[in-house]
């Protein structure tokens, strides 16, 4: 196999009528049977031939996550052609620079909004909203499908798609992935020890509602394609919890931060009927549940609370794949002792996404997981994390100086990862350019204290700072849900903004609280001295990626005059 669009091809020689898509109508879902699918792969394909696009050209999709959009990427594929993802969240200046530096000579656009942004593209535009591809369908309707047949045998080696990385610092970078790389990367997750067993199975069912514009997502959907699952695609996440209650997927992917607001609403919910003491009680029970493999009480747990938690999800679910952040150890053995199976793992856009991961039976839930087959990880001696193995990129785009500094000899990756390996496991411990290093000379890693401080019902972001600085602070959002359930506690106007209450004597003396918890596992040069609140949420292409990572050296630049008063702050601030 050297194409990535071949498998689904295959399930359509073999079995035609099997279910593989989902598609959301009035009224439920209706399946969309391997043979279906690849009838609209052919005639889309043909349209794309009979509109000029030849092997090796690079074809922009602007879309959210929805069916359309994997059927274009297969159809793109399918003559040879380069897939280039744009987020259907990037702004005019993003989409025009992603499509400048691939050299996209067509665009796929979501509606008439995407369909603007990558006009700069010069070719055709087909809006899926619009009509475009039953218009590209028809303009390919008398194209010989043999034409289209050809075109899809391609070497390993050659481009597949090209994905900008989210851009955290300065501009996004393309990572060429070839079919070759999709393709190892697939088999290398199927060759995992109980995937094939009970995560991914011809009767298993998953909604996707991570962008598929992100390598992550991108390659669950083609290891379910692989595995002959059944995939739903959620594109609006307003309409996520109703679509998991019809669906009634048996696995998700998500980042961990889905993971922290079910289970913050959840105890919310709890304390809303005076029963928050029946919550805490039974998260304690799932966590030593997980920890030891029993606990007193678990069994009336499940019927109080656990099966609500996973009705919340459908019902159905067993498993999840978590990826893009840290997932906290005590918020992974609470849903594991709650009957859902969060399998973390580790890897970037360069890697075709995963390198580790966490399985059903080989599971450390204050690590990454140890490699997948065919891959290799080691530490260098500056404590970066190196990896090896087949899903390692071919390069960036028309970058070669940066190509050079990411790939070392032999075919190993430098990640920028600080990391540890105990036992074959894998554990993240910061990013190699965001460590921090005060004026005393101490070196300390934000994520050691921000993945703790997101733990928080009341906290939704937070960004460490204090490099060059005398000591440690840390700027910090609330959590919306949670900003109204701590005004009605402490007895706040309801209609208060963050604004209007960040510099609040109560609010700062609940806050020191969470910090002196997190303080507690450092030492005193390390620990968090001072915090503020800031006025508003972070947002997706401000101060976050499209995968909600934090754009560090944006919110330091955007919040300058915050950070320089955690150091020299105003008299009337308590913050």
């Amino acid at each position: 196999m050297s194409n990535a669009a071949d498998d689904v091809f295959r399930i359509a020689g073999t079995e035609p009528d099997h279910p593989l898509f989902a598609r959301k109508v009035e009224g439920g879902w209706r399946t969309v049977s391997a043979k279906e699918f690849t009838e609209e792969v052919d005639t889309l394909a043909k349209g794309l031939v009979s509109a000029g696009i030849r092997a090796g050209d690079r074809v922009a999709l602007m879309s959210a996550t929805r069916y359309e959009w994997v059927l274009v990427d297969f159809a793109i594929w399918t003559v040879g052609a380069v897939s280039v993802p744009v987020y259907e969240t990037d702004s005019a200046e993003q989409a025009a620079w992603i499509l400048a530096d691939s050299g996209a000579i067509a665009a796929f656009a979501e509606n008439a909004r995407c369909a603007q942004l990558v006009e700069p593209v010069g070719g055709p535009v087909w809006t899926i909203e619009g009509g475009g591809l039953d218009a590209l369908v028809a303009q390919g309707a008398a194209m010989p499908a043999a034409d289209v047949e050809r075109r899809r045998t391609v070497a390993p080696g050659a481009p597949a798609t090209i994905v900008y990385t989210s851009g955290t610092t300065g501009r996004p970078k393309g990572c060429v992935l070839t079919h070759g790389n999709l393709v190892a990367e697939v088999d290398s997750i199927m060759r995992a020890q109980g995937i094939t067993e009970s995560v991914l199975t011809p009767e298993s069912s998953i909604l996707l509602f991570l962008p598929l514009a992100h390598i992550l997502a991108r390659i669950v959907q083609l290891a379910a394609v692989r595995a002959g699952a059944l995939t739903a695609h959620t594109p609006d996440l307003a309409d996520l919890t109703d679509d998991l209650l019809s669906f009634r997927p048996t696995l998700i992917a998500a980042v961990p931060r889905v993971f922290e607001r079910l289970a913050t609403t959840a105890a919310r919910a709890a304390a809303a009927r005076r029963l928050g003491w029946l919550f805490r009680a039974a998260e304690r029970s799932a966590v030593k549940y997980s920890e030891r493999g029993g606990a007193f009480g678990h069994a009336l747990f499940d019927r109080l609370v656990y099966r609500k938690l996973r009705a919340a999800l459908g019902g159905r679910i067993s498993h999840a794949i978590c990826g893009g952040a840290p997932l906290s150890r005590h918020l992974g053995h609470f849903l594991r002792g709650a009957g859902i199976s969060v399998l973390t793992g580790y890897g970037l856009t360069e890697t075709t996404a995963g390198v580790t991961l966490n399985l059903p039976h080989a599971h450390r839930m204050d690590t990454v997981g140890r490699p997948l087959p065919g891959w290799s990880v080691r530490i260098a001696a500056d404590g970066e994390v190196l990896v090896r193995g087949p899903g390692v990129f071919a390069g960036y785009w028309h970058n070669e100086p940066a190509t050079r500094a990411t790939l070392a000899a032999e075919g190993w990756l430098r990640t920028g990862d600080l990391g540890e390996i105990h036992q074959g496991y894998l554990s993240i411990t910061g990013r190699k350019k965001e460590l921090i290093v005060t004026a005393g000379g101490k070196n300390v890693a934000p994520a050691l204290f921000e993945d703790r401080l997101n733990e928080h019902w009341l906290i939704d972001n937070c960004v460490v700072v204090g490099d060059r600085r005398p000591y440690v602070s840390v700027l910090l959002t609330l959590d919306p849900a949670g900003f109204a359930e701590w005004k009605r506690r402490h007895h706040k106007p309801s209609g208060a903004s963050v604004a209007e209450l960040r510099y609040d004597p109560d609010l700062a003396l609940t806050l020191q609280s969470v910090v002196d918890e997190v303080n507690a596992a450092v030492s005193r040069a390390e620990a968090i001295k001072r915090f503020r609140v800031l006025p508003e949420a972070f947002t997706v292409n401000d101060e976050l990626t499209p995968t909600q990572k934090i754009r560090r050296r944006h919110v330091l630049a955007k919040y300058a005059e915050d950070v320089e008063e955690l150091y020299y702050p105003r008299p009337r601030e308590n913050a």
